[in-house]
């Protein structure tokens, strides 16, 4: 199975153009209930900058081809920009923007000093051998550059990026500066300066927020129903987790099939299962059911873990779960999360879900910067502590301006943001 980072935007996502106006309409509601002045509003709703770049690569077949890049920095008022980096054909600066603006929010509601970023290159990759990989990453690091720094900007993997990627990197990096500056980038290898717990980061962070919705309900996850769309990496670890705690997964889906057993599916034979064959189908000791009614299915926590858009206003209604975590960035459209509150159902925002990769390559830098580095037990006991805090705003502030998660969560992270640019004033 393809991992979260390595597959490419669906059809069912929105266009650029949407995920731009509606990362702006976000803020702007959270800015309305907080009653933020008009200015702060201009200000948090656009990027502080923006850079676009195009250049040459020398193809494995003697010719040239010429690429565009971007690199957006969105707020940086809080401490250095961060945000991944994505290589796919579909990519354009009203998407960067929006992905940026999201890293902004994300890092405030977890509490980090980080501004929000976000990059990549219009490239399809599957059209790039290894070697025209590399040479357009080191181009494309070398064209952003000037923006670039462990005091500036650190990029992360994001879709059809990796640790390679990130290696080439804070090479390309370390080459122009004289000496190796690990601290450029997170997501790299142990070997060179990445930290322990990476792999499972997002689906930790996902596990903690799952964990603290279903206790402040009442559902004890021990026997839990669970349904599980999407079995990439991210999932397939969160599966492990919940059922960890006691939780039956009923049905799990990926990007082409579903299964489904009402008893329970073993973890295990899952995992192993996917990894051999690419797909859930014809796993044993399951039926196939139509992947579409996954959404319908009676469960405790419905969990999207795949692409966009995946819960929509055509599927929604027929959401039959106590809580929809969103394990993906952005899996449910505006019109089906209206249902959703509308019907009672908790939704754990992706905002909020998705946060634990953030918070680990803000660990993996905070290393590197000290080059000192911590065991599993302080990591995952940091990450724990750190989710549990951030929900715990969330649910508060969702208590306090009776509000669902998602409002509150933004809320959150709006009003941080805002604040360290009162605080910081205008220059001049």
């Amino acid at each position: 199975m393809a991992t979260q980072t390595e597959r490419t935007a669906g059809a069912g996502e929105r266009t650029p153009d949407e995920s731009w106006s509606a990362a702006q309409a976000a803020v702007d509601q959270a800015a309305e209930r907080l009653q933020l002045d008009d200015g702060m509003r201009r200000v948090l709703r656009v990027p502080k900058r923006e850079l676009t770049v195009h250049f040459p690569v020398t193809m494995e077949g003697g010719g040239v081809e010429a690429f565009v890049g971007y690199r957006v920095h969105h707020n940086i008022n809080r401490g250095p920009a961060s945000g991944g980096i994505r290589f796919t054909p579909d990519l354009t600066l009203d998407l960067v923007r929006a992905q940026a603006m999201l890293n902004t929010w994300k890092a405030a509601l977890v509490g980090i000093p980080y501004g929000g970023a976000a990059g990549g290159v219009v490239v399809d990759p599957r059209r790039l051998t290894a070697h025209e990989r590399e040479g357009l990453t080191r181009r494309y690091t070398t064209e952003i550059s000037p923006l670039l720094g462990p005091d500036r900007d650190i990029p992360t993997p994001d879709v059809n990026t990796g640790s390679q990627t990130m290696s080439w990197v804070m090479d390309t990096y370390s080459m122009h500066t004289g000496h190796t500056v690990a601290g450029v980038v997170s997501g790299k290898p142990l070997e060179i300066g990445g930290t322990r717990g990476r792999r499972e980061a997002t689906s930790r962070g996902a596990f903690r927020t799952i964990a603290a919705c279903a206790q402040q309900i009442g559902l004890p996850l021990d026997g839990a129903r669970v349904v599980l769309q999407g079995f990439g990496r991210v999932g397939s670890i969160l599966a492990e987790m919940l059922c960890g705690a006691g939780c039956r997964m009923i049905a799990i889906t990926d990007d082409r099939d579903a299964v489904h057993n009402p008893t329970a599916i073993d973890i295990g034979t899952a995992t192993r299962w996917v990894h051999e064959h690419d797909s859930v189908k014809d796993m044993p000791e399951t039926e196939p059911f139509d992947r579409a009614a996954a959404f319908g299915l009676e469960c405790d926590i419905l969990v999207s873990a795949g692409l966009q858009n995946q819960i929509t206003a055509t599927n929604a209604g027929s959401v039959r779960a106590r809580i929809v975590a969103e394990a993906s960035n952005a899996p449910t459209s505006p019109a089906a999360d209206a249902t959703l509150q509308a019907a009672g159902i908790r939704v754990v925002p992706d905002i909020l879900c998705t946060a634990g990769g953030m918070v680990l390559g803000y660990f993996e830098w905070v290393q590197d910067m000290q080059s000192f580095f911590w065991t599993d037990a302080e990591i995952t006991d940091q990450l724990d502590r750190i989710m549990d805090d951030a929900f715990a705003d969330v649910a508060n502030m969702s208590d306090q301006s009776n509000v669902d998660l998602r409002s509150a969560a933004m809320m959150v992270a709006v009003a941080r943001v805002a604040d360290a640019t009162q605080l910081r004033g205008l220059y001049p």
